[in-house]
């Protein structure tokens, strides 16, 4: 796409000043979209040496976009921005599991246009034709050679891409040292502390790759196991914690903050959230290991509104858009051109980037710890019981 017309390149730091005003009010839609190039569908970031390509196709995108995420993992004002350059209304769902989405895709009818698979069941969508393979034309921003690699390979698959990746974290879990020891180090501490001195007071994620993984993890077996003995003994674990659980769910941060919950199975950013507003919020990855996980964005067999899909994911990929996205949600990210662009805070925060000790012991999640329907009908036991 040609650049006539463009206004010339701005840093990232004059673009953020710009978006500000026109938050307030203080200039108009059109002198935004002018002065920041958006209007033209480019942006420079001049600050850290690198152009951004054009924002938002050149086409129809249409006036609404369905987004489906998971809790507490976005910057409203880059999905304001968004809309306001391009004028498409975007709907936020949110879900609490790759199960949950799974089965709704399955199901059909969801209406999204883009959502967010975690690396390990790509594989998966793409083998029941749910997902489409990206053309990477329309994503201009995306830059392969950017992206650190560890956390990119399964957004591909058998040579076709189907995704472009987010940022990644690890699972562990908070707890509020208020009310808690502030030396835990352990799954079998989480778990024997739910069920005696905390009980009443910890949440279990409403996930089955997290809540048996990390029960796994107890008795110091594979985050992924589907043997059925080991997943016996998981089961019992989880059975006799139940009773004493103050809730499952996937969105833990309201029972964290109101303090009726003081320990949560918790991901990075939430404990970054968390440990902002609350110091005595403490992220801890157990020593037995657990989970470390990318994410991406995906668009849907059958996507209503595919240009804006595109367009949306490629705002998204913006270094400035990424990096504004790793600032209020806390999750560490994938592109060294955002990556630059953080502050030092969280470019040296030992929750986004933990020790190396408590790195190696972490297992990426694999393909059939979603498809296992042994794993299914325990979490399914779990919840029922």
């Amino acid at each position: 796409m040609g650049n006539n017309g463009r206004r010339g390149s701005i840093s990232e730091k004059e673009f953020m000043e710009h978006l500000e005003s026109y938050r307030k009010g203080s200039i108009s839609r059109r002198h935004f979209l002018g002065v920041t190039g958006l209007g033209t569908a480019m942006m420079t970031v001049a600050g850290a040496g690198l152009l951004t390509r054009p924002a938002f196709a050149a086409e129809d995108l249409g006036n609404r976009l369905n987004f489906a995420t998971w809790p507490n993992y976005m910057d409203e004002a880059n999905i304001a921005a968004f809309t306001e350059a391009t004028g498409v209304h975007v709907n936020v769902s949110v879900f609490g599991s790759n199960e949950e989405m799974l089965a709704k895709l399955q199901a059909g009818g969801t209406g999204w246009d883009v959502f967010v698979p975690t690396n390990y069941t790509i594989s998966t969508y793409a083998d029941l034709d749910l997902i489409e393979e990206i053309d990477l034309s329309r994503v201009p921003n995306f830059n392969a050679a950017t992206n650190n690699t560890k956390f990119t390979a399964e957004g591909s698959y058998k040579g076709k891409v189907y995704t472009v990746p987010k940022d990644w974290g690890t699972t562990g879990y908070v707890v509020n040292t208020a009310h808690t020891r502030d030396d835990m180090t352990s799954w079998k501490e989480f778990w024997d502390t739910a069920v005696n001195e905390y009980s009443g007071r910890a949440i279990v994620h409403d996930y089955q790759l997290t809540a048996i993984g990390n029960a796994l993890k107890y008795f110091g077996y594979s985050f992924n196991s589907v043997d059925p003995a080991e997943l016996a003994d998981a089961e019992k674990l989880m059975i006799e914690a139940k009773p004493h659980l103050f809730a499952v769910t996937s969105d833990y941060q309201p029972g964290m903050r109101s303090g009726d919950a003081w320990m949560s199975m918790c991901w990075t950013g939430d404990a970054v959230q968390l440990q902002r507003d609350i110091p005595t919020m403490q992220y801890v990855l157990g020593k037995e290991g657990g989970e470390i996980w990318s994410d991406f964005y995906a668009i849907p067999k059958g996507a209503p509104h595919l240009a804006a899909a595109y367009a949306f994911i490629n705002f998204m990929q913006d270094p400035a858009v990424n990096a504004k996205e790793g600032i209020a949600h806390g999750y560490p990210l994938i592109d060294s051109r955002a990556i630059d662009l953080l502050p030092d805070e969280l470019k040296n925060s030992p929750i986004l980037y933990p020790a190396a000790e408590l790195m190696n012991p972490l297992e990426f999640g694999a393909a059939v710890s979603l498809t296992s329907p042994e794993r299914a009908e325990l979490m399914a036991r779990f919840k029922a019981a």
